[in-house]
């Protein structure tokens, strides 16, 4: 099958060379022609603007957009809406938010071109074990372009199969579904990257909590000089905590315990933030993801007001002075 792929980024371009290896055509695009050179020499197809590389694709076209949230996916979505005609898709493989997949949707159908909402994981590892997809939009659209979705996705694998009954979704166990309508597909990958949050979390909190059982502060007999990355790789087989966050953590304290080159600081890309405002509107308490996400913001302020006000507080009812800060 033929596809146009727009980004070729970390993931947009492993999702073009995963294609192209499992027999489809990619025609590719990117504000970076060396991005393009790269992919040309894994046979993908190379174009020089959004207008040539609709006009090497073949009706009814379909294109996917790998790019990331906000301005730069909207106004190539926006700009593909003038160039495509009627009967053409367009994919959204990127982090969206959900409520500006309806929107586009309803503006693109007005030419009668398809939108669908592909919530994508795998990361940089999607290439080669294969991307997680959660597709929302038109029913037919995601019929038409299973072979793309089947050729992304993991396939069974190793992993054990689930007793399941006669009416469960086949394609989830390959890695792939049509989770419902537009906007579906995203909000699901929101809901799995809020999720991420708290896993990710509650991994650092614990390994921090392991690291500092060797802390001066505490009693003699009571300090363990622990191997971290030991820790993670013993706990990788058998445990009942084991998951891929985990494999990554173990290859992270491999290389160095210490993790000296990681200042500390945690961005987010938005969709732990949507994942909260969906739960507020939604009254479901969620605990965990909140304090996930405000750890990051805490991460990016080591200096913060908010702590120095705790400590002025603390002087002034208890006369309690700061302790020194050690310095290397």
């Amino acid at each position: 099958m033929q596809i146009g792929i727009i980004g070729l980024g970390r993931m947009g371009a492993g999702i073009s060379r995963r294609l192209t290896a499992g027999g489809h055509e990619c025609v590719v695009y990117d504000l970076n022609t060396a991005n393009i050179d790269a992919l040309a020499k894994d046979r993908a197809v190379a174009t020089t603007s959004l207008a040539d590389l609709v006009q090497k694709l073949a009706a009814p076209r379909a294109v996917w957009v790998m790019l990331p949230a906000g301005a730069p996916t909207e106004n190539t979505v926006m700009r593909l809406g003038e160039l495509l005609s009627a009967g053409d898709v367009i994919i959204d493989g990127g982090n969206t938010y959900y409520r500006d997949d309806i929107r586009r949707s309803k503006a693109l159908a007005e030419k009668q071109i398809t939108y669908l909402d592909v919530g994508t994981s795998g990361g940089v590892w999607g290439q080669g074990r294969g991307f997680c997809l959660m597709v929302g939009g038109d029913r037919a659209a995601f019929d038409r372009l299973e072979p793309v979705f089947a050729t992304l996705a993991p396939g069974l694998g190793t992993i054990p199969r689930t007793e399941r009954d006669g009416a469960a979704s086949a394609q989830a166990e390959l890695g792939y579904i049509h989770s419902g309508p537009v906007g579906s597909g995203h909000f699901v990958k929101m809901i799995h990257n809020g999720i991420e949050y708290g896993l990710m979390a509650a991994y650092a909190e614990g390994f921090g909590i392991l690291q500092g059982k060797n802390a001066d502060a505490l009693p003699e007999d009571e300090r363990y000089d622990l191997n971290l990355a030991d820790i993670a790789e013993v706990w990788r087989r058998g445990s009942v905590i084991t998951s891929w966050l985990l494999d990554l953590t173990a290859i992270a304290l491999a290389k160095d315990g210490e993790l000296a080159g990681f200042s500390g600081s945690v961005d987010d890309s938005g969709e732990g933030r949507w994942t909260l405002e969906a739960a507020i509107e939604e009254a479901v308490p969620a605990d965990v993801l909140a304090t996930a996400l405000f750890a990051r913001f805490r991460s990016r302020q080591p200096q913060a007001f908010s702590n120095k006000l705790l400590s002025a507080m603390r002087l002034g009812f208890g006369g309690h002075v700061e302790p020194k800060v050690k310095t290397t």
